[in-house]
């Protein structure tokens, strides 16, 4: 399988009024800045989405986003394997924003959650000072729970994948809501629609 198309921030901006942008992350995240017009799937509900996908690419590009470009890396291999070809941003809203380019956030917006490597860097850390801590105070062996994330962390870099990232999307701060993903979901088939029309008139 051949490695996905990866736009730069750049690149990205100069063609985004012609790209399907699709957004990975969590609803949390999406919330706390977008790329302009992006529509939130989440990367663990993909497969809800992959016949608008589908059916979308075939009137343009798509261009997959998260945090960093590791998501979006994987989310574009899962449409390939699918029929569905999409681009990944290289560095993803961290490397838009950091290039100066705006973000977007849903109206009536307010607060933001944490980005999932956030999340992540505080549950591992805070696991471990927990097994410390109990290991120092209670019974050495809970110095285990410290060496098991140590070893998940080395794990998760060697294979790219973290499996601690997929538990705590499952949190109801971290899920689409049904609706919302069906709101999403017509917005892309509407969008659809309105490039047939285009390519028609």
């Amino acid at each position: 399988m051949t490695a996905p198309t990866i736009l730069d921030p750049h690149q990205a901006r100069s063609r985004i009024h012609e790209l399907t942008v699709v957004d990975v992350r969590t609803p949390g995240e999406y919330a706390g800045g977008h790329l302009p017009g992006a529509f939130n799937i989440p990367l663990g509900r993909l497969d809800r989405a992959l016949a608008d996908l589908r059916s979308v690419a075939g009137y343009g590009d798509i261009l997959v986003v998260c945090a960093s470009g590791v998501r979006s890396a994987t989310a574009c291999r899962v449409l390939a394997e699918n029929g569905v070809t999409a681009a990944t941003l290289a560095g993803g809203t961290s490397a838009w924003a950091a290039q100066g380019y705006a973000l977007h956030r849903p109206e009536g917006t307010t607060t933001a959650t944490w980005s999932m490597e956030r999340q992540v860097r505080f549950t591992a850390g805070s696991v471990v000072v927990l097994g410390l801590l109990l290991g120092l105070l209670v019974h050495p062996a809970f110095q285990l729970l410290s060496a098991g994330v140590a070893g998940g962390l080395v794990f998760s870099a060697l294979t790219d994948t973290c499996g601690m990232a997929a538990v705590l999307a499952r949190l109801p701060h971290n899920r689409p809501r049904p609706a919302d993903l069906d709101a999403t979901l017509a917005r892309l088939r509407g969008m659809r629609r309105v490039r047939l029309d285009e390519e028609q008139s």
